[in-house]
């Protein structure tokens, strides 16, 4: 098995938009990925499992601060640290571009998700009532780097 996690690219989005709708209820919309690609804050990463995306992660970076807005693996790869994989390449490439603190939203019944971020280094900082399109609330978090 052949691993590696990539920056995206434009071909890529039709890809991240099959597994968007795979692994989200609220999947982001294929305008909105494009949207999110051609923002001058925007940064995305791919991981390739032999060469097919498998996992993706999309964030904004902006002077310190960046927010992760995505992460997503297929439910096959789950469970066995590629999510993770992605999100210790992301905290290293934003530290070493001058980052500060990255925030991101989990929703509050994400246990998984929210347990990659805590073991990373990610603190709770408030609950947002309602966030989500179905009324469920997320948990506001964030690292210092």
């Amino acid at each position: 098995m052949q691993v590696s996690i990539l920056p995206w690219k434009k071909d890529d989005i039709p890809f991240i938009t099959a597994l968007e709708k795979e692994c989200f209820t609220d999947a982001w919309t294929r305008e909105q990925l494009i949207n999110a690609f051609q923002r001058t804050d925007f940064y995305g990463l791919k991981l390739l499992i032999d060469g097919a995306i498998v996992g993706y992660l999309c964030a904004t970076k902006l002077f310190e601060e960046a927010e992760l807005l995505i992460i997503a693996v297929a439910e096959q790869y789950r469970g066995l640290g590629f999510g993770g994989n992605l999100m210790d390449e992301f905290l290293h490439a934003m530290k070493a571009g001058g980052v500060e603190k990255v925030f991101l939203e989990v929703r509050l019944s994400n246990l998984a998700a929210k347990t990659l971020y805590e073991r990373r280094g990610f603190v709770p900082t408030r609950v947002r009532e309602k966030y989500y399109a179905d009324g469920e609330s997320a948990l506001e978090m964030v690292k210092t780097l």
